[in-house]
């Protein structure tokens, strides 16, 4: 997001020098990269983008000398390419410092919202419905961290009510009827994320909206909003907000080739769909979100989204592709002693995304890790890459066993990863396992 909390995993202490041609350089050894989930380098016409806004477009785009107008109009046409990008109008565009601040924005709007609704009914001037208790959300327990704890700290603080709907165990979802089983006249808010950072699974988003739309249109229902964090899906599959159903969309750049900036989609902000700033100011962004805009790094998302609709196909086919060919090359190997916990039977996966464990006592992911040469990778999400060496709690939540969980390797792939760097990485982990092996 600029989602710090998933961001680039700096490895059991590698320093990174150079990422030409998307690999790092440390000690005269060809790095890897392979934890494109985290973050991923900047597309060299994004940084042009960046380069030439900075050069050209430094004026405030609030005036009306040259260098204002020219950030104004790179302004204007990036919310064009981001809206494009995921199917809605420049209009539904907010830009947002990341995916974290978008999160929260989207979380405090609903507690708000829920309030205003309220008491507008109290002193007669709508229905009262729902309007007993706290407001409610339902949110999944696989959810990032810029969800997770943001609910927490509203339901510590006493001003929302949470559900946490367990994914099933079987296909890693959360299941549409327990999506449902979980409202309560008094909801508000259902955020549930697009794709899963860590298995790549691709949740029903789509079907949970529907249902609820229906629930809806019930006479004096309190009408419950729909979000989706699509972090980990753009740039890898494709998204349409209009055809999800949502109301709110969570952009990230630094997950598609752009900097480290966000945005919201918001279905009509503060028309159809009710949007309040956590943030006061020189009234930029439709007052949704002032403070003077970042023209660099507006510019940055807009060439991004821009690349992402016209090579979506491309991007997506490759990716998959080269998974595949990893998947091969990892199950060829290492034969029974492998374990992929990014398979479940009808759930749909990331075309990026391989969740792995080597099977073995001294096998746990921070170890190999440690002892590869030249894979840079992470054991999971790097927002809990300071959480010593406990299995993901994504894991456990799938089901899968905890010995398993702890021996997971996340490797993602991105735009520019060769079967020469699978071959590579693949005999690295091989050299590294023996290694291991033969230590104990």
């Amino acid at each position: 997001m600029a989602n710090k909390s998933d961001d680039f995993t700096l490895v059991l202490g590698h320093t990174f020098t150079d990422h030409s041609d998307h690999h790092f350089t440390e000690m005269n050894v060809d790095r890897i990269y392979m934890d494109y989930n985290a973050t991923t380098p900047v597309e060299p016409e994004v940084i042009q983008a960046v380069s030439e806004a900075l050069q050209d477009a430094w004026g405030n785009p609030s005036s009306n000398y040259v260098a204002g107008a020219k950030a104004k109009a790179i302004i204007n046409q990036s919310r064009v390419n981001v809206a494009r990008m995921v199917g809605g109008k420049a209009e539904d565009i907010i830009f947002t410092s990341g995916g974290t601040e978008a999160n929260n924005l989207v979380l405090h709007t609903a507690v708000e919202h829920f309030r205003k609704v309220c008491k507008a009914a109290e002193q007669g001037e709508g229905h009262q419905n729902g309007c007993s208790g706290l407001p409610h959300i339902i949110t999944s327990n696989v959810e990032h961290d810029s969800v997770k704890l943001t609910v927490e700290h509203l339901q510590r603080a006493g001003k929302a009510d949470v559900t946490f709907v367990p994914v099933s165990k079987v296909t890693a979802r959360v299941e549409v009827e327990d999506i449902i089983a979980a409202v309560r006249p008094n909801t508000c808010l259902i955020s549930v994320m697009l794709a899963n950072n860590e298995t790549g699974v691709i949740m029903p988003v789509q079907e949970i909206c529907q249902r609820i739309k229906s629930l809806n249109k019930q006479h004096d229902r309190l009408r419950i909003l729909l979000h989706t964090d699509a972090a980990q899906a753009l740039g890898k599959i494709r998204v349409d907000a209009t055809e999800l159903g949502v109301d709110y969309l969570t952009i990230v750049g630094h997950k598609f080739y752009a900097p480290r900036i966000g945005a919201l989609y918001v279905n009509g902000p503060g028309t159809r769909t009710p949007l309040y700033p956590m943030l006061f100011g020189g009234g930029q962004e439709r007052n949704f979100r002032p403070g003077t805009e970042n023209t660099p790094m507006i510019a940055g998302l807009g060439k991004a989204a821009e690349l992402v609709s016209s090579n979506l196909s491309e991007y997506e086919s490759h990716m998959r592709s080269t998974k595949l060919y990893l998947e091969e090359r990892l199950q060829s190997v290492f034969n029974d002693k492998i374990r992929f916990n990014s398979r479940y039977p009808g759930s749909d996966i990331l075309p990026n995304t391989c969740n792995v464990s080597i099977l073995g006592p001294r096998l746990q992911g921070w170890r190999v890790l440690y002892n590869c040469r030249r894979l840079l990778a992470s054991v999971g999400a790097a927002c809990h890459s300071d959480s010593g060496n406990r299995p993901s709690h994504i894991l456990l939540s799938c089901g899968v066993p905890s010995e398993v969980a702890a021996n997971a390797l996340r490797l993602s792939v991105g735009r520019g990863t060769t079967r020469a760097d699978v071959d590579a990485v693949v005999e690295d982990l091989r050299e590294t396992v023996q290694l291991l092996e033969d230590m104990n």
